[in-house]
């Protein structure tokens, strides 16, 4: 199964500043999160690649071509063939032609709604529910252990395809129309699929830190609460079994905030360790996407 990475999407995903409005002084926790979430999504769905309406023309075309073989009808196959290579003309001669066209996109969003605390009672459930038999309903219970937005980018390989549309119409023009079914039909069904999964935990626990650090002097109890949930945010995320490539740990994450609580409780000159945690997270969420990245070839 080969592989690829579509590191696009990862550098897409920055750090959203939600906690730069104002309005977000008088926010909850549970506020700043759902609205994390919220933007967060909107952000994803707005980054996702444009699909390359050249790419899912030609595959138009391809199909017909197959079809038209199938029909006998070879000098319409051999047209379409034709115009399915025209409509990639321009991405071909482009200097920075892309090695993956996307033709799809899907985004699936998965948040598990409760605290770190529900996470292991829920599991537990899990665990009762295997050592009764009954893996089922285990399943259904351990399906909602994600909290999470899930992109999905289906891409057309642009090294193979147009090489694969050429030896076709090679293939006709030599009177083999049943080898140049089976190109056409393999050329239709390469794709490559890349998913890139997203921990809506570690979002909010991001936008949290952000949200207090910017409120700590003026409500230092709410910025607390923030504090104390992000922690929990981050712990949801660990017991869900996000990892990251990250140096930094969820310990030392837990440590820094910690300290932060201590900044703010007492001459709340918190400034500087509010900066390194933000940016330990802000890093730490970047090496967790890339680490959830999904590839395949279909």
């Amino acid at each position: 199964m080969r592989k690829t990475v579509l590191s696009v999407i990862v550098s897409s995903l920055i750090f959203t500043n939600i906690a730069m409005a104002d309005n977000n002084k008088t926010l909850t926790s549970q506020e700043v999160s759902d609205k994390a979430t919220k933007v967060e999504t909107e952000r994803v769905k707005n980054s996702q690649v444009k699909l390359v309406q050249e790419a899912l023309n030609s595959l138009k075309l391809s199909a017909k071509a197959l079809s038209d073989l199938n029909k006998n009808k070879t000098d319409e196959a051999k047209k379409d063939i034709e115009l399915a290579l025209g409509k990639l003309e321009a991405i071909l001669s482009a200097k920075d032609t892309p090695k993956l066209l996307p033709i799809e996109n899907r985004m699936v969003v998965k948040n598990f709604i409760g605290t770190a605390k529900d996470v292991d009672i829920a599991v537990g459930k899990v665990k009762k529910l295997l050592d009764s038999g009954k893996v089922q309903d285990a399943r259904v219970l351990l399906s909602s252990l994600q909290s999470e937005i899930d992109l999905t980018v289906v891409s057309l390989p642009l090294i193979s395809y147009p090489n694969a549309l050429k030896l076709a119409s090679k293939y006709l023009i030599e009177e083999k129309p049943e080898k140049a079914k089976k190109v056409l039909s393999l050329a239709l069904s390469t794709f490559t699929e890349v998913e890139q999964v997203i921990p809506i935990p570690i979002i909010n626990s991001v936008e949290l830190v952000a949200t207090a650090s910017h409120i700590a002097k003026e409500n230092r109890e709410q910025a607390l609460k923030h504090l104390e949930f992000a922690s929990d945010e981050l712990d949801k995320a660990e017991k869900l079994g996000y990892v990251s490539r990250s140096a930094t740990t969820y310990k030392q994450l837990h440590e820094l905030i910690k300290n932060v609580e201590k900044e703010v409780k007492g001459p709340n000159k918190a400034e500087k360790i509010f900066k390194e945690l933000g940016d330990k997270l802000k890093e730490f969420k970047d090496k967790i996407l890339s680490s959830n990245e999904k590839n395949s070839t279909k």
